[in-house]
């Protein structure tokens, strides 16, 4: 395929070489004289392991070069990538000026330039960009009607995971290929620049594909922060703790897994908050500042408090929860959101009913019982032993737990707002009018 490249940085300069190195006839572009004269030396303009190897053999096959002229660069081009920079704004936000100027560039340029054979050319962003950004910027830029004739384009979303240092290992062994188009035709484009890779490639629509670089980005941080915060605690007990986070990543069940990272309701139950609180107490009693374990428990709190004013916020006055132990298949009741919430809602003077499969309040004994009979003190006026009980006259349904009798029910009786905690209900509620989820 004929390539055309924006931005010859890291990403521009690794994505160039790396494609080149496959067969396709790429063309850099970029304003900086001095990176476009380096590429066609044979020299990366970006100190990057292995991609100088990379741009010299593709140079040196003819496969590879660069220019000032977008005009050049487009000419007959099956495909574009998009790899300006996004810098932060003075608020934070993120910067989008160099990813108009290029579109608006992009576009400028195929008056004057041949399109492809095909006449469809695929505009597709690998910049690191906030979802809507295809659908808000991307696209309106490439309308039918600003189109000179003979040229077509769809746009995509391609999100790069490239760690500088090594980027080029990244480029060739990705952890996945990402890519978010509407049009068909761009997909297959797609497909066919990145079928070298193997990968199966995800296909998503745009806004995930942005989003996504994001969320990952986002655990990357979050990852070298908490294990710096367990390295400032433990050290203050005389633990080495390069040791405990060597053994804490061998766990790939649950600790390096996706076990916990489904978006779904609040944490709860007898460990996670008490022990989240203990760390707390031990860097209080050290004098170590722990902002992100702090505000574990404040967000956790958030989850909840949205719900409960999520409900109130219809005027709705009869709820019922399905599921109430803070996991499903077990009648562990302490600390558990969702009792959390019964206990707030009744508190409001609401109407609630209670069903879960498992929990029975005369079988409860020791802290399970004292946990119940602390926050809902009446809490055998409230649960019901069918399903059907409690989502009898119910507005609202909150539900957690995915219960085949609970299943049933909902698609017979379901209320005006179905709100899943867990996302584990499958179609057969899903599509149900009432249908939302906590957090989509």
């Amino acid at each position: 395929m004929r390539v055309a490249i924006f931005g010859l940085g890291y990403v521009g300069t690794v994505t160039a070489a790396g494609l080149a190195s496959q067969g396709h006839d790429v063309v850099g572009v970029d304003v900086e004289r001095s990176k476009v004269a380096a590429i066609n030396r044979g020299e990366s303009p970006v100190v990057e392991p292995g991609v100088d190897r990379l741009v010299a053999q593709s140079v040196s096959a003819g496969r590879l070069r660069a220019t000032t002229d977008v005009r050049e660069a487009v000419d007959r081009a099956d495909v574009s990538l998009v790899c300006v920079g996004t810098p932060s704004t003075s608020r934070g936000d993120t910067n989008l000026t160099y990813i108009a100027r290029a579109l608006a560039d992009l576009r400028e340029a195929l008056a004057d330039a041949t399109p492809p054979a095909s006449g469809f050319h695929s505009v597709v962003i690998r910049s690191t960009v906030p979802p809507g950004t295809g659908s808000s910027v991307v696209a309106p830029a490439f309308t039918p009607e600003l189109l000179p004739a003979g040229w077509s384009v769809g746009t995509a979303m391609c999100p790069e995971f490239l760690r500088e240092g090594c980027g080029v290992d990244d480029f060739f062994s990705p952890p996945f290929v990402v890519v978010g188009a509407a049009d068909p035709r761009t997909r297959e484009a797609c497909d066919a620049l990145f079928d070298f890779l193997d990968h199966e490639i995800h296909h998503v629509d745009v806004a995930t594909a942005e989003a996504l670089k994001y969320a990952c980005n986002a655990f990357h941080a979050v990852k070298v922060t908490f294990a710096n915060e367990m390295g400032r605690i433990f050290s203050q007990y005389g633990v080495d703790s390069r040791g405990v986070m060597e053994i804490f990543c061998e766990d790939h069940k649950l600790n390096i897994s996706s076990s916990y990272l489904r978006p779904g309701f609040a944490f709860g139950g007898s460990c996670l908050p008490k022990d989240l609180r203990a760390l707390q107490g031990m860097a209080r009693a050290s004098g170590v500042d722990v902002p992100l374990l702090s505000s574990t428990l404040t967000s956790n709190e958030i989850i909840v408090r949205a719900l409960v004013d999520r409900v109130l916020e219809t005027g709705h006055r009869h709820v019922a929860i399905l599921g109430l132990s803070f996991k499903m298949n077990t009648d562990d009741l302490r600390e558990s959101p969702n009792l959390e919430i019964a206990e707030r809602f009744v508190g409001k003077g609401l109407d609630v009913r209670i069903y879960d499969p498992i929990v029975n309040p005369a079988r409860l004994v020791g802290a399970n019982l004292e946990y119940l009979q602390s926050k809902l003190p009446h809490v055998s006026r409230l649960i019901v032993d069918r399903p059907g009980l409690a989502l009898e006259g119910a507005e609202v349904a909150i539900v957690a737990t995915s219960d085949p009798d609970c299943l049933a029910a909902l698609q017979v009786a379901a209320p005006e707002l179905v709100i899943d905690l867990d996302g584990r209900l499958g179609e057969a509620v899903e599509h149900i009018e009432g249908y939302r989820g906590v957090s989509w």
